[in-house]
């Protein structure tokens, strides 16, 4: 039904930015729900960024939160998250995530992720 694909990671030093790129299929996009995750090595999977559909508000995580900003284009039915200030820490696979509720904010459950997009930052 969905399929998200990642793009704009890379490697960057730390203080840097980045702005990474998910691509939705679909004529639904504006309806959805859609969120930045990552994962570091032999870490598990976290929240970072979610923006809504309706009225394009957002949540953070708190360890990026001033730091990074999370956007969407419906015309373009894609989502960024642009990186500023990147720490070592930010080193992760980043994955494009989609929830189809409307209900609860912010959403606890995703319907479609993507394949994930590399962002090293050194220091």
């Amino acid at each position: 039904q969905v399929q998200l694909v990642e793009s704009g990671g890379g490697l960057v030093q730390a203080g840097g930015s980045l702005r990474l790129s998910c691509a939705a299929s679909g004529r639904t996009f504006s309806t959805y729900r859609m969120a930045w995750f990552r994962q570091a090595p032999r870490k598990e999977r976290e929240f970072v960024a979610v923006i809504n559909w309706s009225d394009s508000s957002t949540y953070y995580a708190d360890s990026v939160k001033g730091r990074f900003t999370i956007s969407r284009d419906n015309a373009k039915n894609t989502v960024y998250l642009q990186m500023n200030s990147l720490k070592p820490e930010d080193t992760a696979v980043y994955y494009c995530a989609a929830d189809s509720s409307i209900f609860g904010w912010p959403p606890n459950r995703y319907d479609y992720w993507g394949q994930g997009t590399q962002v090293t930052v050194s220091s």
